[in-house]
This record gives C-alpha cells, structure tokens and sequence, in this order.
C-alpha cells in the first residue's frame, strides 16, 4: 500500500490555501472534495507525471 502526497491547493472560492492528500497509486482522478474552510464543493483533478510528481487542479464545482 503506497503513502499518500500532502498538496497544497487554492479554494476556487475564499481563496484559503487547503492541505489536501492525494493517491500515487492512481495515475489520473477526478473527484469533490469540500473546502476545509468554507465548505463549498471543489472539483480536484489529480495526474501524476513518470516521476509520481503531483499535478492538481481545482476549480469551482459549477464551472
């Protein structure tokens, strides 16, 4: 079983940097994760590159 990354992310919504975990053991994802802060819907999508460096994305759940 593989450890999960630590990112940090920007909520698309109050602008709060997030610390969010993600799964190298999948390549590509797509899920919601709620803002910590104000707990709106935001949509993450996560690739990993050949060297399992994270790639995240986060954007309103609505856009």
């Amino acid at each position: 079983m593989s450890a999960l990354d630590s990112v940090l992310i920007q909520c698309p919504y109050c602008w709060e940097t997030l610390d969010i975990s993600v799964d190298p053991s999948v390549p590509e994802q797509e899920y919601v994760e709620d803002c910590q802060v104000c707990c709106r819907p935001i949509l993450l999508r996560v690739a990993f590159d050949d060297n399992l460096t994270p790639h995240v994305g986060a954007w309103a759940e609505n856009e």
